[in-house]
């Protein structure tokens, strides 16, 4: 019966949309598929909220390291730039990676 309830949500100025528990849960698995601590982990209908809690939290905590990541590699590829001849193929590729 939780895919009776819904909630209101908008995504624009003038425009609501009402999504589903069941909505919900299909967009709470879909993120835990893209995690790779949690793509394994099998959840029953019963924990469904505290699932989405914990696959919530791990989303952010995941992103929040892919950025630093991005970031890391960002500094070492302009530490790598500052090595190589400015006019090279090589200065080329990790500009455009830049």
């Amino acid at each position: 019966m939780s895919g009776r309830r819904s909630r209101q949500y908008s995504n624009g100025a003038s425009s609501r949309r009402t999504i589903t528990d069941d909505e919900i849960i299909e967009l709470v698995s879909k993120l835990q598929q893209l995690l790779p601590q949690t793509r394994n982990t099998n959840t029953t209908p019963a924990s469904n909220k505290a699932s989405a809690n914990k696959v919530l939290q791990e989303t952010c905590n995941y992103i929040k390291k892919l950025q630093k990541e991005m970031d890391d590699l960002s500094v070492r590829l302009c530490q790598l730039l500052s090595t190589v001849d400015a006019d090279s193929a090589e200065a080329a590729v990790i500009r455009a990676l830049i």
